[in-house]
């Protein structure tokens, strides 16, 4: 069985995971050493405009877990401040807030078909 007709067999369900800029050379050498089948698209935060990564990850139904737990052990959540203009303030001066960024949103999607052209 040849390399493409093995991945065809095995892909059956397709994760995609957003992840920070700084975490995502890291999730695709771990990702890529378990031997999942990884894509890096580059993509930017709504919230706060940060550099992201959108990985696609092919994965077995079997080993969709484990993908799960790479992500889980190579994506941390940070503390970022954003100025947030504070109210009834005469000058308009920003407060730092701190909000929670980074980890991982990962979506599973299932692979009904996979070709190779």
């Amino acid at each position: 069985m040849s390399e493409s007709e093995k991945l065809k067999v095995e892909m059956k369900d397709l994760l995609i995971a957003v992840v920070q800029g700084q975490d995502a050379d890291m999730a695709i050498d771990a990702l890529l050493d378990a031997e999942f089948v990884v894509t890096r698209l580059p993509s930017v935060g709504a919230f706060l405009g940060r550099k992201n990564s959108t990985l696609m990850i092919g994965s077995g139904t079997d080993r969709k877990e484990l993908a799960i737990e790479i992500l889980n052990k190579t994506c941390r959540q940070r503390v970022a401040f954003i100025a947030v203009p504070m109210e009834n303030s005469p000058l308009p001066m920003p407060a730092p807030t701190p909000v929670t960024v980074g980890g991982a949103s990962i979506f599973t999607i299932e692979v009904e078909q996979y070709e190779e052209i």
